[in-house]
């Protein structure tokens, strides 16, 4: 089987990245032959700063690697290190009707949150797409709110095959309901571009704060709390055993204990748990050449794939 899936450079990686993507992909390189690519052809829709897009490729490698992704298992690479994948999103874009991107739900709420309507952003689920389609991708593990997109590469690889013939497999979604949605500090989901989120590597100091600020209602330190409502308990959940969550949603429950209080206790447990990939990232930017020598070995291998795909294509649409 054959595993895809991508992460943008457009910030900072903090931990919904992790547990809604990284961990995730991380896992499956025990399961089947995976590509993990670092969308930088995506980030050009939002990302206007050159040298910060270098910057922030090269922070997604170092970072992946930190929390675990094993590159003698795992392909990972740069997605502009493979441009066949405009090509392929080109001829993707021939048979798509323009009333299915109408419909894409992520389009509409970043335009409803003040992101500029441009074309990229428009064709953002074509390119994502031929992404998925040049790797003859088997499995794609998204969250919820990226289901939409794999519902749209299907139609599109659909539209293809009844035109052209057998081209293309049809990928299936991998969804987590665990971890499809990390809540940040204000409770909605975790998002760089909603300043909520808490970063994976950030400083000992701002990651205390941004956990000491996680919003909370005026409860008083004696009554009880409904840990069903609370963030502090949904996150906690993620770094915690099954018993200490437990614990902690009786202490909720009985009250006694504040808001203050439980909060440092998940800053601990997430400062602890993080520990080992804080020194595993520090033995990594030591070795000057290994990112470098990772993503290049990563291109390697997907461009492998990549020209068979292509030639296949090329062939069935009549440009060979």
């Amino acid at each position: 089987m054959r595993i895809l899936s991508g992460i943008q450079p457009s910030g900072v990686l903090h931990i919904g990245n992790y547990f809604g993507m990284m961990r995730p992909a991380i896992e499956l390189q025990k399961e089947g032959e995976t590509f993990y690519f670092i969308a930088d052809y995506h980030a050009l829709t939002s990302l206007r700063d050159p040298m910060a897009l270098r910057e922030n490729s090269r922070r997604v490698a170092l970072d992946f690697l930190a929390c675990g992704l094993d590159p003698n298992k795992a392909a990972l690479f740069r997605q502009s290190d493979v441009p066949q994948t405009t090509e392929l999103a080109w001829i993707l874009s021939t048979v798509t009707p323009v009333s299915r991107l109408d419909l894409a739900h992520s389009y509409k709420d970043k335009i409803a949150r003040g992101m500029a309507a441009n074309a990229g952003l428009f064709t953002y689920p074509v390119l994502m797409a031929a992404d998925i389609l040049i790797y003859d991708s088997d499995a794609v593990p998204v969250g919820k709110d990226q289901k939409q997109h794999i519902e749209i590469t299907r139609d599109i690889a659909t539209r293809i095959n009844e035109a052209y013939g057998d081209v293309f497999k049809l990928p299936e979604p991998r969804i987590n309901p665990q971890t499809e949605t990390v809540p940040g500090i204000d409770g909605q989901k975790m998002s760089k571009s909603y300043g909520n989120n808490i970063d994976i590597f950030g400083d000992e100091k701002e990651t205390r704060k941004r956990v000491m600020s996680i919003v909370t209602d005026s409860t008083p330190v004696e009554a009880p709390k409904d840990p069903e409502a609370s963030t502090i308990v949904q996150l906690y959940s993620l770094f915690a055993s099954k018993d200490e969550v437990a614990n902690m949603r009786e202490r909720f429950k009985k009250g006694g204990t504040g808001y203050g209080d439980f909060k440092k206790e998940l800053f601990d447990k997430m400062w602890s748990f993080f520990e080992p990939m804080r020194k595993r990232r520090e033995e990594i930017q030591r070795d000057k050449g290994y990112i470098d020598n990772v993503l290049a070995a990563g291109a390697k291998r997907a461009n492998e794939i990549a020209d068979q795909v292509m030639e296949r294509v090329r062939k069935a649409v009549g440009l060979r």
